[in-house]
């Protein structure tokens, strides 16, 4: 069995040109619309790049800007208010009425009155000779002595101080 020739006809031969010129024509538009998406996402992904240095300098400002305002509104801080409170179990085990803690709390408040309207920085660090001052305190209460010892100690514009209760020596 024997392939016809047809190479030889024209009418085959016109096809295959056509065919060819078709495929390099197309080739040539898909890669022209190529590069323009590929110039046209290169240019964005530039103005994308410029947008997103320009926004971290300015977020890094703010930053900056926003850290110094911190410090100075931190360095204006004052203490405003004092809680003392004797522990609950301290209470119970030594008997102590409500009215006697009441009155001892607010006489540890009364040598804590100094440190009002002072700087949260100064009474930061003068927190050792607050609770020596208060650990030194003897209260009387009901012809009983109490010392106090603290337990915990929050300073911040409201000063807590939780204390615990022994009997004095």
């Amino acid at each position: 069995m024997r392939i016809p020739p047809l190479y030889n006809n024209r009418a085959i031969q016109r096809l295959f040109a056509g065919m060819v010129i078709g495929g390099v024509i197309s080739w040539c538009i898909f890669v022209f619309i190529f590069g323009v998406w590929q110039e046209r996402y290169s240019t964005e992904l530039k103005t994308q790049k410029a947008t997103i240095e320009d926004l971290e300098k300015e977020k890094k400002i703010w930053q900056e800007e926003f850290s110094q305002q911190n410090k100075s509104t931190e360095e204006k801080l004052t203490v405003e208010s004092l809680v003392v409170k004797i522990n609950s179990k301290d209470k119970e085990k030594y008997n102590i009425q409500p009215f006697n803690a009441v009155e001892m709390e607010d006489a540890i408040k009364e040598d804590l009155t100094a440190i009002m309207a002072k700087d949260l920085d100064m009474v930061y660090k003068s927190r050792a000779l607050l609770k020596k001052s208060i650990e030194n305190k003897v209260v009387t209460s009901d012809k009983k002595r109490y010392k106090f010892k603290v337990t915990e100690l929050i300073i911040y514009t409201t000063v807590h101080v939780e204390l615990s209760v022994t009997f004095a020596d």
